[in-house]
């Protein structure tokens, strides 16, 4: 079935193969990709359209000597299977298995770690830069495609590039067709006539010679420069790259592996910076994949034959359950407007945007534009809701202070995936937004226990208009409980009771997801002679300051319990809480993240790990209540 792939173990291996068999092993890598993905889950569709660029690359450069930095990362699967790594392959995502993301520590061929997008031309021109001061001759390439063009650092590295005017190249993998689709005949003759060599060493010349021109030279340079960008203003979209220094090459198909390897070789020789445009079909050759893009983009395993999802938990995520509460409260409020930055469908806000498409917007991956655009809307009255996961709400953290919380604009944040995502791993587990949103004054920071209290927190959010307000939850669903007829405004600050003991051995402070878990941790202990009172602290600031002195004058040990990480979270502010109130100190422990990145796996086995399932939390909590008592 893979009869050429079995014997790929490295990629001095593909160099061996005629164009016929890599364009076999295209197909094979195909196969073999989709077989595990439908077991694994992952990101396929990015993977397949990049098939035949990743054997070209692999095919003309010398990595791990050329440096090859990928953008986004989940476009790097074949380029992983064919590093070393096709026998750990089917571990993708898996406990102790390989990253669904480039990794530094996982293989030599991993040159630059990356989860989020919009990363690769700035870290390139970094690769680049740090060669020629070491002066050495590898080569360096940044693949950035599947919208990671959308991000303003994108154009930041390339703006930085041209004056640099360091050897490197950029791969714009176009696979929307977004910046043109003018992929014919005409442009293709015209990306190999300015690719020839001939051409290249025919203009590198006449730059020479005119430049020795001091009377003429300026002027002949501005009529040579005039007639090659004016050939290719007419039939590519190369100009815009030309002025910001880069030599345009293409759009060329990125699915010819004869064209591909033809032009990166030729590119390979060029100097200075270049942008090969390469239009690719996001999910090519697997036929679910190309004509649901989106859907394949990122899912969990599913059937390779019908492309049918594996069913998955019968309860809405908090994604769809925060979506259908924001398009209902839309039609109540007709400021309220939505937010996303290239993530609707992730976040929930694909029946938002059908419902009310002229007050929905998605600014793509841009989350700096996403949190100022949404500052200027509410500075004209509206009440944006901006929904992003918090794991890329850290790249907008100067906009967070300065542009919103500064002027007190009442934007609403939703921050999905908050804690421990699972899968995907460190790049996305949201496990600081607490510690980084507590920092800012006048955020009110507020995560709900189960799917009623979403409800109404996003109510109170959308009511409220004194500053900006974030909300907090997890990946996947709660506890299945049903939402309310009604809203409910929630008071700010107030926490609740949610487990009451009759003793006054241990109070314990949860938060959000931890709740449900704390009250299970509590009924263990109760069967084990320790008295537990559980608090849902519903908000992390601000906090509720009379609860907490209530609790200190009472009770012989705090705990408190966030999937945030340890260092500046719930636990902190409480801690800074407690510090202000007069009377002798409460033992107190702190449950959540520790201070380190954790790796991928499901959530189940990450929170294990971690001590914070109800198990965990009740043995932690004993020990900890035995050492109190003596």
């Amino acid at each position: 079935m893979h009869d050429i792939l079995k014997d790929i173990n490295s990629p001095q291996d593909i160099k061996k193969l005629s164009i016929t068999e890599l364009e076999q092993l295209a197909a094979e890598l195909r196969d073999f990709l989709i077989s595990v993905i439908c077991d694994t889950g992952g990101h396929l569709a990015p993977s397949l359209g990049v098939t035949e660029l990743t054997l070209a690359l692999h095919y003309i450069y010398n990595a791990p000597d050329d440096k090859l930095i990928w953008d986004v990362g989940h476009q790097a699967y074949i380029h992983k299977i064919i590093t070393g790594r096709r026998d750990k392959f089917h571990t993708l995502r898996q406990f102790q298995g390989i990253s669904g993301f480039p990794k530094r520590s996982e293989s030599p061929y991993d040159h630059f770690g990356v989860g989020h997008a919009s990363t690769s031309i700035s870290a390139a021109l970094g690769f680049a830069k740090a060669r020629d001061l070491k002066g050495d001759t590898n080569a360096v390439v940044a693949i950035i495609g599947d919208g990671s063009m959308t991000g303003g650092m994108a154009f930041e590295g390339l703006n930085n590039s041209g004056s640099l005017n360091s050897d490197f190249t950029v791969i714009l993998n176009d696979n929307n067709m977004s910046i043109s689709k003018n992929v014919g005949a005409l442009s293709r003759y015209l990306t190999t006539l300015i690719t020839a060599p001939s051409y290249n060493r025919l203009k590198d010349e006449m730059w020479k010679i005119t430049g020795q021109m001091k009377q003429i030279g300026p002027y002949l340079r501005k009529g040579i420069r005039r007639i090659d960008k004016s050939l290719k203003s007419v039939v590519v979209p190369g100009l815009w790259f030309e002025r910001l220094g880069f030599r345009y090459i293409g759009p060329i198909d990125g699915h010819n592996l004869g064209e591909l390897i033809y032009v990166l070789k030729q590119v390979k020789k060029m100097h200075g910076p270049v942008l090969v445009h390469v239009i690719t079909t996001k999910g090519k050759g697997y036929r679910f994949a190309e004509e649901n893009a989106t859907k394949f983009h990122g899912l969990g395993s599913f059937n390779k034959e019908t492309g049918l999802v594996s069913k998955t938990s019968p309860q809405p995520s908090y994604s769809k359950i925060f979506g259908k509460i924001l398009t209902q409260l839309a039609h109540q409020n007709q400021d309220i407007v939505a937010v996303s930055a290239a993530m609707s469908t992730g976040c929930g806000l694909d029946e938002f945007a059908e419902t009310y498409p002229d007050r929905f917007f998605d600014v793509g991956i841009a989350e700096e534009h996403a949190v100022t655009f949404s500052a200027g809307l509410a500075a004209e009255g509206l009440k944006p809701v901006v929904a992003i996961y918090s794991t890329f709400l850290q790249r907008a953290y100067d906009q967070l202070i300065h542009d919103v919380a500064l002027q007190k604009l009442p934007v609403v944040f939703a921050l999905d995936r908050a804690g421990l995502v699972g899968d995907d791993g460190p790049t996305h587990h949201g496990n600081f937004d607490l510690s980084y949103l507590r920092a800012i004054p006048d955020m009110i920071v507020m995560a709900p226990k189960d799917e009623p209290e979403l409800q109404d927190m996003l109510y109170t959010a959308t009511i409220y208009n004194d500053g900006p307000i974030a909300i907090r939850y997890p990946r996947g669903s709660g506890p299945g409980l049903p939402l309310k007829a009604n809203f409910e405004a929630l008071p700010i600050g107030k926490a609740e009771i949610v487990h009451e003991a009759d003793g006054t051995d241990v109070a314990i402070l949860a938060v959000g997801r931890m709740v449900h878990p704390a009250m299970e941790a509590a009924k263990i202990l109760g069967q084990q002679g320790i008295s537990t009172t559980v608090v849902n602290m519903r908000f992390i600031k601000p906090l509720d300051k009379q609860l907490l002195q209530d609790i200190a004058s009472r009770f012989s040990a705090i705990v408190t319990i966030e999937n945030n990480s340890i260092v500046g979270g719930l636990g902190s502010g409480i801690l800074e809480a407690l510090a202000e109130f007069s009377g002798p100190a409460v033992p107190t422990r702190l449950l959540g993240i520790p201070d380190e990145f954790i790796e991928h796996g499901t959530q189940t086995q990450l929170y294990e790990l971690l001590h914070l399932d109800a198990k965990g939390i009740a043995d932690t909590i004993r020990q900890f209540y035995a050492e109190v008592s003596g």
